[in-house]
Formats: C-alpha cells, structure tokens, sequence
C-alpha cells in the first residue's frame, strides 16, 4: 500500500498538575508547604526521514498522541516531564490545519421530557440542522492553511506543543500566608486535525502516457527496479530512482505514473500522480514515439502539455525536453522526423530502452540541464515555539 496523502488526529500531552503537600518530618513541627511543581506535556514533533518514502504508517494509526507529564511530588520534587513524541515522516511531506470539528457559536439549550437541560450539537444557534461533516470527501489543500514543508533531511516541525505544568503550593508561601493550599493545574496540550500530503522531491520527472516506457528507461538509467509489463497502468506509485554520474556527481528521477486526458480534474487517479511533478525542477515528457498504442506522439504531448498547465499553470514555465522511446519499433524514426519539423528548437533524445540505445545520451543531457535549473528557494523557516 502506498499513501501519500491522509487526515490524521494530533493531540499533545497536558501538563501535570502541581501539588499542595506539607513537610511532616519528627521534630519539624510547622514543616510549611513543600509541593513541587507538575512536568511538562510531551509534543508532538514531525521529523523528515531519509528512511520513510509515504504515509502508510498514519493509516493504520490516525491518532497521534502524546504522554501527558506527572503530577507535582512532596518535598519541592517536579514532576516528570513527558517526552516528546517524535513522529518520521518523508521528505517533501506538507503540513495543513484542518478546521476544527467542535461547533462554532453557542448551542442552544433544549429541555428533555424530565426537565433536564442538555446542549443540542445538531442544531445551529438559529435552531437549525448542522450540516453533517462528510469525514470521506475529498480535501482541497488549495482552501486549508499550510503550517508546514518539510523538504530537508532531519528537518522538525512541532506539530502540537505540549501544555505546560502547574505550579506547586511552595510557590504561595508568604508572611501573611505560611500554609497555602492553592496550587494550579497544567494547562492542556494542543490538539488539531491536519492533513498531510506528500510530493515527491527529484531533480527530473517522466511523464507519459501509461505504457510509454518510463519504468523501463527508469530502470536503465537507475538502478530502481520498478514493476515492468506489457500493460498499462503497471505503475501505480510513483517511483524515484538515482542516477550515477562521473565525477562522484547524482540526481534522482522520479517515474510518475502515466496520466489520462482530464488528469487535472482528478480523473482516474489525476490528483494523486499530478502532486508529484510539481517539485521536480525538469520535466521528461516520454513519448510512444512508433505510436503502438495507437496515439500519435504530437498530439500526446500537446494533450500532456495541457494537463499539467490547467493542474498548475506554473507548470509550463518549468524546463522540459522530450525523450523518443521505443525507436527500435517500425515507424518511429518517420513519426520523429515529423516531429521534429513541428518543435525545431525542442531537445529531442531518441531512446530505445529495451535495447539501451541513445540512454548515454539521456544521462548527460539531464546532468548538463539539472546543472543549468536554479535552485528553488528555501522555504520560510517556522517560527520557534517559546519555552
């Protein structure tokens, strides 16, 4: 199973309460308050791992929570603070806050049958019916707030802070008052709904048709090994694989699964592939250039184009070239020159990858255009939580 975008529930411990203790000791009479102080809730902190590729875990556990912090000891002795609960998830994971599900406004009181009163959660204080919330629907990350991008190795972000811890009755002692009673309770942790979704991070992305080949150039070009068959739609994740250079020098590829016309309105799994080229600085279109599906290789790429413009506008801006797959098949050296005489100033490379012909030539003008793509900005660093 692969999950790269998901609704979860985050709940930070509540900090322990302080205690109202007195010294009771032989020979110390009038002992006076000695209640200590409650520990801290644990937080709930999002970490970019290296080693977590998708959301998975959060499926089967929606609910992250964290430990709340001991309750004040006797003698001025603290209570233990929680630990934080730290929480991987993969590079390129984005952070939004959901809205929360408690009812807006007050509720109006209603009266059971006996007298009692109790709050009605069904009905708006205008007496009218709630809309039920629809948990199944899909969520638009465009209308929610983005708190959070993790993009770097290592990277943290806390996701619910952890309530503070009350403060004991030793705290209250004073001349008019040397034997206090009062103490405070910790505060809550924060808690929230959130949404993550995963883009995947990689310095070139195929995209294609499905059975255009990318899985098998990835696989020549890489050493990933992505599913392979003569059928569409084999691949069904996306894949990213690392390219070895000379010079010690690497860049990643991911292999998007192949897109369908309407991909932008989520047709099929639209949304799902589309979220994964928007990181990647250079665009590989892999084109069927025999056309054994069928399809005309011009026309595919115009109707890719257009996918991804109506998806992201900023899409179009972004570096692409065209990789000419299966040239070993027949037509496919006269579809090319066709094609070539409509984009004259496009950088076409012909590749047969089930033959590894032309995939040197691939390499090296990937690794002369990544080289060529500025570096996109950082994003804005969170502001740290204080203490």
């Amino acid at each position: 199973m692969f999950v790269d975008h998901i609704r979860i529930f985050a709940q930070a411990g509540d900090g322990g309460d302080g205690a109202a203790t007195f010294r009771r000791e032989s020979f110390v009479p009038m002992g006076g308050p000695d209640g200590g102080d409650g520990g801290r809730g644990g937080s709930v902190v999002l970490r970019a791992d290296t080693h977590t590729d998708n959301l998975t875990p959060f499926f089967y556990e929606p609910i992250v929570k964290a430990k709340h912090g001991e309750r004040g000891q006797s003698r001025q002795c603290f209570g233990k603070s929680a630990p934080d609960k730290i929480v991987p998830v993969p590079i390129g994971t984005m952070v939004y806050r959901l809205p929360s599900e408690e009812p807006e406004g007050p509720d109006p009181m209603v009266t059971h049958g006996d007298g009692a009163m109790f709050v009605d959660f069904t009905k708006t204080p205008e007496g009218e019916d709630r809309p039920k919330r629809d948990r199944k629907a899909p969520i638009d990350p465009n209308e929610l707030e983005l708190i959070a991008d993790l993009t770097k190795p290592g990277q943290e972000f806390v996701l619910c802070k952890g309530g503070k811890g009350g403060i004991g009755n030793v705290h209250f002692k004073s001349s008019r008052n040397q034997a206090p009673t009062r103490y405070t309770e910790g505060t809550p942790g924060e808690q929230g709904y959130f949404y993550f979704e995963l883009r995947k991070i990689a310095d070139a992305g195929l995209v294609g048709y499905p059975n255009a080949g990318k899985s098998t150039l990835l696989g020549r070009i890489s050493a990933a090994h992505p599913k392979v068959a003569p059928y569409p739609f084999t691949t069904l994740t996306p894949h990213i694989g690392v390219v070895e250079l000379p010079g010690y020098r690497r860049l990643t590829v991911a292999d998007i699964p192949g897109l369908i016309e309407g991909a932008h309105e989520n047709v099929g799994l639209g949304h799902d592939f589309l979220r994964h080229i928007v990181r990647c600085k250079l665009l590989v279109f892999v084109l069927d250039m025999a056309g054994s599906e069928g399809r005309e290789p011009l026309e595919d790429l115009q109707k890719l184009r257009k996918e991804l413009d109506l998806y992201d506008p900023k899409l179009s801006e972004r570096p692409w070239i065209v990789v000419a797959n299966k040239m070993d098949l027949p037509d496919a050296a006269e579809k090319l020159k066709f094609f070539k005489t409509r984009y004259r100033k496009l950088t076409v490379i012909p590749v047969g990858a089930d033959e590894k012909k032309g995939v040197k030539k691939l390499m090296e003008t990937l690794s002369e255009l990544i080289a060529e793509v500025p570096e996109q900005p950082a994003p804005a660093e969170e502001p740290k939580a204080e203490e």
